[in-house]
């Protein structure tokens, strides 16, 4: 239930580092790290690397950071997935919307 959130200032990228559950627990923190007022960064590093699970508001949340990021000019990246949420992202079509590392 933790996000730590880094922003490379010189780079102009975000950082989000998840817990062992990305789920709606999460989503205040996310949203006032990504979306609120702030004007998007020009690209986003979603570090899956200590999720367990992800649940269905977590594939709401990257949708919502895409459509905040610019749609198809979104530059961000999901990295350190283990095969089990890689296999959830690809049967969402997620690995068509983000690029998955």
């Amino acid at each position: 239930m933790s996000l730590n959130v880094q922003h490379d200032h010189e780079q102009d990228c975000v950082t989000l580092q998840f817990g062992n559950r990305f789920d709606f627990s999460v989503h205040r923190s996310f949203h006032e790290a990504c979306l609120g007022e702030r004007k998007p960064s020009r690209s986003y590093v979603i570090d899956l690397g200590d999720v367990e699970s992800m649940d269905s508001s977590a594939l709401g949340m990257l949708l919502l950071l895409r459509e905040h990021a610019g749609g198809d000019r979104a530059e961000i990246r999901i990295v350190n997935a283990s095969t089990a949420l890689r296999g959830t992202l690809r049967v969402a079509g997620f690995d068509k919307l983000f690029t998955l590392h």
